[in-house]
This record gives structure tokens, C-alpha cells and sequence, in this order.
């Protein structure tokens, strides 16, 4: 017997912990630096009427969630001079004579769309919609409530340029835009077996937007890339075509990808035929034409110099293509061109070097404009035309696109301060409301705001990141890692991946909304799991009900309960006999509203 009580109390203390352990690599609790901030549960009624300046202290009520560390700086991995996000900008604004005649500029061109289309514009937004605005475009999620409580203990004047200088050194805006834009590149699928490796293009594409490589240099290699596609990734590029091209580049294929991608044309139906419906012109904006199937394959032409030899892998030889023209008799010899501004185009050099020299070219507006208009997209879950990859050469953008193709080539073509630029555009920053009846003008010409459906991927990682307390990062424990990728995919599969069409506004379909409703990943979400789900943390930390209910609501849809909506749940969970269950169903009630699903 003593002996039974000895082996029970050793392997006791053993369990034990490795149960603490588990809790504390589970619910990342680890200390990212030296500082720490108080629970955010028990801070729920700072607010910045408190006195601008005012920090996040402890407060005297309410029990601390453990201490939330404060996660390290990714300013200081960034290497800047300043820790303080807001005063990184406020020193590039305040010393760069540029940057702020660039943003008169494109407020200019909005205030000059407005008086065109004859519309109002409505007021600013608050902060926090603006902010959750950022996160759901920069890294696919709302706003953590550990952000939330970060941004509250800076003034409020400084709180969207904090917001916005620390998302763009973030690891997690690195790789989501890395997503979206390879989707752009190499589309959804898997591509041909053993000789397209899309992970690899995708952490290549990471590694470009952490280096904030500029875009002109991304096209540069993607277009002239050599070696093998496991250790040159931007190779991936090209073998992504070699399923339809007998194991090499296929020009046609790369043609069509290039022009939508890096051009915003769409002259894929000039491989067959002329353009007699005068859908596509081409030459000059001064002096346009109708597209011409020499156009495209002349385009194409290029890419025959990309040869696969063996173990070296893709390389750069000369241009050899012959092609049968539609009503032609025999195949003639095709000379690479371009199908607008050929005195842009290089005399000397290999062909894809000659290509991707004219598509980098300052000059080259087309291929400007095509960057700044999937850029805008990317941030507005919309196109500000009728497709993001189709600009036709002779008819203009909208004004505030084409203020920001300039002052994006000014800024030599960083990707960074385009994104500044937009975000800090009254486009961006005006409410998606308005006393006023709201029209297409109002949303297309940035009056308003405009209402656009999430993505899959970002309402999975909304409705994850609503239910932790931190925010959900490479910093986080292993196992919530795994947790979002599987559960990520998963809804994906289920709710429905849009591929590369990214930007289309279907209405919801009764299977999306079933998945909501009876999804497994709702009840991961909003269950009972005291490490891990922040509808325990709020019911067991939140002081008050009211504390509880807007707690709930900044978790979930980054905003404060309006009084009524404060006034009626609160009563609602008095009336629960478990307030646990009771802020699961306002959970639940909030991750099926209209509002979750929209960005706003």
C-alpha cells in the first residue's frame, strides 16, 4: 500500500506538470519581453475620454489574466530609429516634402472625383473601424482585443499610424499578402507534379514584402528567373505552365498571365483571332488601336526564350517561335514585341531581360497603374474599375488612381508607402454610413466607404481570432498555430475558396450559411476550453455584466455595443442561469451577424 501511495504521488506531481506546462504552451502565456500589460478583460471601460495620453494601467478591480506579455517590437526587427509606430511615420511625414505633397495630391484627385460625379461626402470613421479596416487587408483578420487594449493606452491621435506602421513589419502581413498575390502570379492550384513547388514561390514572395523589396525588382526576377524551381523559387513562375507545353514554359500561357498580371490587360482573346468587338485596344493612349493577334503572340514570343536544360533547370536562351495566324496558310517566324510603347523596349539584351526592362520602365504607366490598381483591390476587398485586371489602354482610371500611379513610381515603386498612401487617403478613412442615400457614385468615387463581403480566409480567421484574447502570430504557442492553420483550411474547403477570382461579390449561399451556423469551428470557437477560448477568460474576469457584454463586442466586431444593444444583452445574461453559456450564445449570436461577414 505505501507503496502504491509513493508511485502515485511521484507520477501525481509528474502529471501535474505537465498539465501546467501544456496550459502554459497552449494558451501562450510565455513572456515575449520584460513588459507586460495588465488583463484586457479587466480594462474593458478605458476609453479615450480617460485623457489622451493616458497608459493602460492596472486597474484596482477586477482579477489579472495572468499578466499578457507585451510581445516584442517588430520596429526594433525592422531596425528602425524610433520604437513608437505613430512617431516612425509622424518623423517620415514631418521630414519628407514628398510624402506630404503626395497626399494633397490624391486628396485632390478624390475632392476633384466628388465635384465630377456631383456627391456628398459623409464623415470620418472611428478609429477602431478604421483599424479593423487595416488588419482584415493587411493579415486577413479582425482586430485582437490584446491589440485593441494596446492601441487604447496611446493617444488617440496616434492610434491608426501605430496601427498601420507595426502591421506592415508584421510576419503575418508578410505572408498573407504573399497568399493573395501568388494567386495572382501562379493561381489557386498545385500545378504540375515534381516540377512546380507553390510553397516555395509563396515563402519566396514573403521574403520580397519582409525585405520590402521594390515591385519593379519582384517583376524583374519573376519575368527573367533561371535555375531549378526547388532552389531559384521565382522560377515557379514559369514551370507553373509546363502541364500544357510538353515539360517547357508555355509562351502562350505566360503571355496571357503577364499582361493581366503586370500590365492589367486582358488580351487573352487576341491569341485566336482580332479583336472585332473593339474590346481591347492597344498602341498609345494618344493614338489607340484595335488589338491584333500579332499582338499577343509577338507578347508571347518572349517567353520562348526560357528553355528547360536538364539539371540546370530553366535558362535563358533565344527567342524561337513560329505560329500560324488565323487565316493564314503556313506558320510564319514571329518576332518578340510589345504591344504599346515599343520605343520603351530595349535594343539590346536577351528577349525576357529586353520584356522585363519595358514593364519595369517608369514611363510605362499601363504597368504602373495595373500595380496600384490590385493594391487598392487588396485593401478594399473591391476593384476601383470594373476588374482589377482589365485597364484599357484609352480610357482613364478613376483620378485618385491615376494621382497614385504617379506618386508610386515617384516612390519608386515601394509597396509600402502606396499602402501608406491609400490608408492616409480620405478614400480609406470615411464612414460606410452616411445621412444621406448612398449610391454607386458615393462607394466608387471614395465618398463612402464601400461594403464588401469577407473572404473565406478572412472570416476563418476572424471568428479564430475572436475567440483568443492575444493575437495569434508566429509568437504564439505551437499548438494555436496548428489549431488555425487545420482549422483554416478546413472552413475554407467547407464555406468555399474563391481561387484567384478574389474580388467578386456573390451572394451568400445556404451552405455557407449552415456552415456558420452548425460549423465545427464555430463550437471550437465559442466552447468551453478554460486555457484557450476567450468566452471563458470574459466570464470568469469581466467584473460586471455590462464589462462582459462590451468585452464580447470589441472581441468579436471591434466596436462597443451601441446602449441599446448593451441594455438588451445585458438583461439577457441576468436572465441565464450560467453566464458562461450566456456569453457563448452572445458568441455565437455575434460570429453569425451580418456585420462579422462584411467589411465596413
Amino acid at each position: 500500500m505505501k507503496w502504491a501511495l509513493m508511485t502515485i504521488v511521484r507520477y501525481g506531481w509528474f502529471g501535474l506538470l505537465v498539465l501546467i506546462a501544456f496550459g502554459y504552451l497552449a494558451a501562450g502565456f510565455s513572456d515575449r519581453s520584460k513588459n507586460t500589460l495588465r488583463d484586457p478583460v479587466a480594462k474593458t471601460n478605458f476609453s479615450a475620454a480617460e485623457g489622451e495620453g493616458k497608459k493602460n494601467a492596472s486597474g484596482e478591480s477586477g482579477l489579472p489574466l495572468g499578466k499578457l506579455a507585451e510581445e516584442k517590437s517588430p520596429l526594433a526587427e525592422a531596425k528602425s530609429p524610433s520604437l513608437d509606430p505613430a512617431s516612425r511615420f509622424d518623423a517620415v511625414a514631418n521630414g519628407d516634402d514628398s510624402l506630404r505633397e503626395s497626399m494633397a495630391a490624391i486628396e485632390a484627385s478624390l475632392a476633384l472625383g466628388w465635384d465630377e460625379a456631383g456627391v456628398e461626402r459623409t464623415e470620418t470613421a472611428d478609429w477602431l473601424t478604421i483599424c479593423r479596416r487595416m488588419s482584415l487587408a493587411l493579415v486577413g483578420s479582425g482586430l485582437s482585443l490584446e491589440e485593441i487594449r494596446r492601441l487604447e493606452s496611446m493617444p488617440e491621435s496616434q492610434r491608426e499610424q501605430a496601427h498601420l506602421e507595426s502591421l506592415l513589419v508584421d510576419p503575418r502581413f508578410h505572408q498573407y499578402w504573399a497568399e493573395r498575390w501568388s494567386r495572382f502570379y501562379v493561381g489557386a492550384d498545385d500545378g504540375p507534379f515534381l516540377v512546380y513547388r507553390r510553397r516555395r514561390f509563396r515563402t519566396w514572395l514573403t521574403d520580397q514584402f519582409t525585405q520590402n523589396t521594390r515591385y519593379d525588382e519582384i517583376v524583374r526576377r519573376l519575368v527573367t528567373a533561371e535555375g531549378l524551381w526547388t532552389d531559384r523559387p521565382e522560377v515557379n513562375f514559369l514551370t507553373v505552365t509546363f502541364d500544357s507545353n510538353d515539360g517547357q514554359p508555355d509562351p502562350v500561357r505566360l503571355a496571357a498571365r503577364a499582361s493581366r498580371a503586370f500590365l492589367g490587360l486582358r488580351i487573352d482573346c487576341l491569341q485566336c483571332h482580332n479583336d472585332f468587338l473593339g474590346n481591347v485596344s492597344l498602341g498609345s493612349a494618344d493614338s489607340p488601336r484595335e488589338g491584333m493577334q500579332t499582338d499577343f503572340h509577338q507578347l508571347a514570343a518572349f517567353f520562348t526564350s526560357a528553355k528547360t536544360n536538364g539539371l540546370q533547370g530553366v535558362q535563358e536562351n533565344e527567342a524561337n517561335y513560329h505560329y500560324q495566324y488565323l487565316d493564314a496558310d503556313a506558320e510564319v517566324e514571329v518576332t518578340p514585341s510589345v504591344p504599346y510603347q515599343p520605343e520603351l523596349l530595349p535594343t539590346e539584351g536577351s528577349p525576357r531581360h529586353r520584356l522585363a526592362a519595358w514593364m519595369t520602365h517608369p514611363e510605362n504607366r499601363q504597368a504602373g497603374r495595373s500595380t496600384v490598381s490590385h493594391v487598392w483591390a487588396l485593401l478594399f476587398g473591391r476593384s476601383a474599375t470594373d476588374a482589377v485586371d482589365n485597364l484599357p489602354l484609352d480610357e482613364e482610371a478613376p483620378a485618385v488612381i491615376e494621382a497614385l500611379t504617379d506618386e508610386f513610381i515617384t516612390h519608386q515603386f515601394d509597396l509600402r508607402d502606396l499602402i501608406r498612401m491609400i490608408v492616409h487617403s480620405s478614400a480609406f478613412r470615411v464612414s460606410s454610413r452616411a445621412e444621406f442615400e448612398v449610391t454607386d457614385a458615393h462607394e466608387d468615387t471614395g465618398a463612402v466607404f464601400p461594403l464588401t463581403r469577407l473572404r473565406p480566409e478572412q472570416m476563418a480567421a476572424s471568428i479564430i481570432q475572436s475567440a483568443r484574447i492575444k493575437k495569434i502570430d508566429r509568437d504564439s504557442s505551437l499548438l494555436v498555430q496548428l489549431d488555425k492553420f487545420g482549422s483554416t483550411n478546413d472552413f475554407v474547403r467547407r464555406y468555399g475558396d474563391q481561387g484567384e477570382d478574389e474580388f467578386s461579390n456573390d451572394s451568400v449561399t445556404i451552405s455557407q450559411r449552415l456552415v456558420m451556423l452548425n460549423g465545427e469551428m464555430l463550437r471550437k470557437a465559442i466552447g468551453n476550453n478554460p486555457v484557450l477560448n476567450a468566452t471563458n477568460h470574459i466570464a470568469r474576469f469581466a467584473k460586471t455584466d455590462a464589462q462582459a457584454i462590451e468585452t464580447t463586442y470589441l472581441a468579436v466586431l471591434n466596436r462597443r455595443p451601441t446602449p441599446t444593444e448593451s441594455e438588451h444583452f445585458v438583461a439577457r445574461l441576468k436572465e441565464s442561469d450560467d453566464r458562461h453559456a450566456g456569453i457563448e450564445d452572445l458568441y455565437w449570436v455575434l460570429l453569425n451577424s451580418t456585420e462579422l461577414a462584411w467589411n465596413h
